[in-house]
């Protein structure tokens, strides 16, 4: 994954989520939940490179940041929650989708418990 295009495809596969661009600046794409509007990954472009910001579990942030020198505390985002994984190639594809797929389930609607009468 290299691109803003392939990563806002590959956040669009998941289910009920929107493209939103809030801050009248094109080059900041939030790809949010439908349901609680939550964000679960900001794409924009910056140093030459498109980033990533996503939301992780606190227990694999500093996994993914010692495992890949492009993966770093979220710029623009609280860093102890969030991680910025920068598009240059030099991470996997399949460990970027775990950690965008990652982002969705923390951020997605909770489910509410049924009452039981």
């Amino acid at each position: 994954m290299k691109t803003r295009e392939e990563a806002i495809a590959f956040c669009n596969t998941f289910e009920n989520v929107i493209e939103d661009y809030p801050f009248h600046d094109g080059n900041w794409a939030l790809m949010r939940h439908k349901a609680n509007k939550k964000t679960f990954a900001c794409i924009y472009e910056r140093q030459g490179n498109i980033w990533v910001n996503v939301k992780c579990d606190t227990e694999w942030r500093d996994f993914w940041r010692s495992a890949f020198t492009s993966v770093v505390p979220a710029y623009h985002m609280n860093k102890e929650h969030w991680n910025s994984i920068i598009l240059d190639e030099t991470i996997p594809n399949e460990s970027i989708k775990k950690m965008i797929e990652e982002s969705y389930e923390l951020t997605k609607p909770k489910r509410k418990k049924e009452i039981l009468l």
